[in-house]
């Protein structure tokens, strides 16, 4: 057994494929889900719960701007992305709504919309956040440059534009693409290159399969994704990507691209069961969360959830490479009894 490691050393370790002390921990909430964590534990400090819990990581942000409330009970953030908050015991969640382009009707409306500039972000909160989490392993960001553009534009609106209209998609994409260039390197300046991994992030899956196609995968996000790779390698850091639903067909495409650690692993989906997944792909990229948000921590015992987190350490963290956590972030309706037995399971 290796010598007690720091997380950070934990966590670069495990990614280097080699076998740490025990395996890396990351923890993802939303908001209702902390919330209810917090009232359980009696605490009000989440740094506490964090350190509680073992957590070896720590995700950092710039401070961006405001959320408006653009008409009554309807949000809208710096991109265009717009929502409504839906009620929950534990506080609201978000639901996406139309975009603010989903009304657009020629490109002229895409080119003059008031597309977010990177002076809007402040980082100069990284510097202090980075000397607070020195021990342990730094993610950084939320960079998108698929899902966001459609969520922007609209779903069903941005597919008809891959379809018959691409020079509007790419626009958007690149629109994206570049901004994210400019956030990730500003972030590596304002914290000396101290970020250990920058985190990506594109829905591709669905629960049976991909949204896309190969080919509208290689042409609509391979690129943009593929810039954001290379910036990221080329700053020092490792690629931390998201992408929900059943993906496996993608996988060797982000090991062509340059993925070094995919979340969350959703094993509901099609050929995503853990076993196969490291048996294929175990050696060329690593893994991060996998613990089954939809049955598995809503209503099993906290015995089954603990040698359910188990197991899944001890298949995918077989020789290193994976950071145990949820498949995506915890929701509200997850008991804090199961959140915390995640973290009681893991060796």
């Amino acid at each position: 057994m290796p010598a007690r490691m720091t997380p950070r050393e934990r966590v670069l370790t495990a990614l280097s494929h080699r076998t740490p002390d025990r395996t890396p921990r990351d923890f993802w909430a939303e908001e209702p889900s902390w919330n209810r964590l917090l009232a359980h534990l009696g605490l009000t400090d989440r740094q506490e719960v964090l350190c509680r819990l073992g957590i070896d990581l720590r995700h950092l942000n710039a401070v961006v701007p405001e959320d408006r409330e653009i008409a009554p009970g309807l949000f809208q953030n710096f991109w265009g992305e717009r929502y409504v908050r839906q009620p929950t015991p534990w506080g609201p969640m978000r639901e996406d709504a139309r975009g603010a382009l989903s009304g657009a009707r020629t490109f002229a409306e895409l080119e003059a919309f008031d597309w977010p500039v990177n002076d809007a972000f402040d980082y100069a909160s990284l510097t202090h956040e980075v000397r607070r989490h020195q021990e342990f392993a730094l993610v950084y960001g939320f960079a998108d440059v698929w899902q966001r553009p459609a969520l922007v534009r609209g779903w069903e609106e941005f597919f008809v534009d891959m379809a018959e209209r691409p020079g509007w998609a790419h626009f958007l994409c690149r629109k994206f693409t570049d901004f994210y260039l400019e956030d990730y390197a500003r972030a590596a300046r304002a914290t000396a290159g101290r970020l250990d991994l920058y985190l990506l992030i594109s829905d591709l899956g669905t629960q049976r399969g991909p949204l896309v196609s190969r080919a509208m995968f290689r042409e609509f996000v391979a690129p943009y994704l593929g810039d954001m790779i290379d910036c990221i390698h080329g700053l020092g850091g490792r690629v931390l990507y998201h992408s929900c639903g059943s993906i496996r067909s993608f996988i060797p495409e982000f090991i062509r691209l340059g993925v070094d650690v995919l979340d969350p692993i959703q094993p509901t989906g099609p050929d995503m069961a853990p076993e196969e997944l490291k048996a294929a792909f175990g050696d060329q990229i690593c893994f991060h969360g996998g613990l089954d948000m939809q049955h598995l921590l809503p209503a099993a015992t906290p015995a089954a959830v603990r040698a359910e987190a188990r197991r899944y350490c001890q298949v995918l963290g077989n020789g290193g490479g994976y950071i145990v956590g949820p498949a995506h972030l915890f929701q509200p309706d997850v008991p804090p009894e199961n959140v915390l037995a995640v973290y009681e399971g893991a060796p």
